[in-house]
């Protein structure tokens, strides 16, 4: 089981990889064939992102009262 550090410092690692992604297609024309595949990696990493921020934020209790 990672420990609380290890999952935020997880989650910054993945917004800086983000950022620059975000940095990446700002720089390239709207009609690039790249856009695709940088939307998509962006995609996969908020994914991540959402997943290990819920892990963070696990609810408490049971689902079924």
């Amino acid at each position: 089981m990672r420990t609380e550090n290890q999952i935020q410092s997880k989650i910054n690692e993945l917004t800086l990889q983000r950022r620059s992604l975000d940095t990446r297609l700002a720089s390239l024309d709207s009609d690039s064939p790249q856009r695709e595949s940088l939307n998509a990696q962006i995609g996969r990493l908020e994914d991540m992102i959402l997943m290990l921020e819920w892990v963070l934020n696990a609810p408490a209790g049971k689902y079924h009262a």
